[in-house]
């Protein structure tokens, strides 16, 4: 077994260690690189958010309301509830024709760190626009009224909105949908658990799909990547350099998932102790060894998120005692 991880030093010592599973796999689902248990069984969250979005523009919602690629790039998001988002996110339910109390994912403290200090500093009232998956939601209601089903419970399992969403998440990462486990995602709807190589497999064909509703999310997310995140967050700085084509997405509790195009690889990866701080780390430090041994020159444009790999660690001075990064090697079969 490899030993790839991340490591947080103190000084000159590691203070803490987080042991990584990750699988990178190709669109045929031939198993590229791995690192710890790359068949571990975990939940998806918000990285499935793509494929949780499939079927509003497959089945023609998004040609019927009008939405543009920010719509549906917000619809495969975790924002930082910057103005630029809930701007988005309102003009989102305004073209579908429904209310904000109409989502049912509650407000959390935003994920940008600058807004967050605002929203306390003026102790401004959050509401569900505000959430970081307002937009996965306003896709849910989008997809709902494309079908003409009942928007009550959208978000709950059961729900027909919620059946076509799992047929499209079987669909696309190869496991029968009675083979996949489902839980209740941080806000409030259904999450997915399966094999970390069946979440990469969704994300290669993702990356080179030439299904219309694939490559009108995919250029989506490419063409608008501060929509995905958001200020300073890696999931935003990663895709406006994209080396060897990247998009990418975090997930809750140590997931991260990419596709590289150009590769023709997709990767999904689970810190698991679920250490979020370390996932960054993670996907820099894979991505790295990837394109160290299949593009080196496409490592230049790594460049631009090499601050999260080593990440410094400070202390409540700003003063830097340590760092956050990678160790150790991918295996390649």
């Amino acid at each position: 077994m490899n030993d790839f991880r991340i490591e947080l030093t103190r000084g000159e010592l590691t203070e803490s260690t987080f042991r990584v599973s990750a699988a990178v796999v190709d669109a045929d689902g031939g198993i590229v690189a791995s690192a710890g248990e790359p068949e571990l069984v975990t939940f998806w969250r918000s990285a499935a958010k793509p494929f949780q979005a499939m079927p509003l523009v497959a089945d023609g919602g998004a040609d019927r309301f009008g939405l543009g690629d920010e719509e549906l790039a917000l619809a495969c998001a975790s924002h930082s509830s910057e103005p630029a988002h809930r701007e988005v996110a309102r003009r989102f339910l305004e073209r579908l024709g429904v209310a904000e109390s109409d989502l049912a994912c509650g407000p959390h403290v935003p994920l940008g760190a600058a807004v967050a200090a605002q929203v306390a500093r003026e102790d401004t009232t959050l509401t569900p626009l505000w959430s970081n998956c307002s937009g996965k939601h306003a896709g849910m209601l989008g997809l709902a009224r494309t079908h003409g089903w009942p928007l009550a419970g959208y978000e709950r399992a059961g729900h027909p909105v919620q059946e076509r969403i799992l047929d499209a998440v079987a669909a696309w990462t190869g496991v029968a949908r009675q083979a996949i486990a489902t839980g209740v995602d941080g806000c409030t709807t259904v999450c997915f658990a399966l094999p970390l190589s069946a979440m990469a497999l969704a994300w290669a064909r993702f990356g080179v799909s030439t299904d219309p509703a694939a490559r009108r999310l995919r250029d989506a997310m490419a063409a608008h990547p501060f929509l995905i995140a958001g200020t300073g967050r890696l999931c935003t700085v990663l895709m406006e350099s994209a080396p060897a084509g990247a998009i990418a997405k975090i997930g809750a509790e140590g997931v991260y998932s990419a596709a590289l195009p150009a590769l023709g690889l997709g990767l999904t990866l689970k810190v698991e102790s679920g250490e979020t701080r370390a996932a960054n780390a993670a996907l820099v430090g894979m991505l790295t060894r990837l394109l160290e041994r299949f593009d080196r020159p496409a490592l230049d444009r790594l460049a631009t998120v090499a601050s999260f790999d080593p990440a410094p660690v400070r202390n409540t001075r700003g003063e830097v005692t340590g760092v956050l990064r990678s160790a150790g090697a991918l295996q390649f079969r």
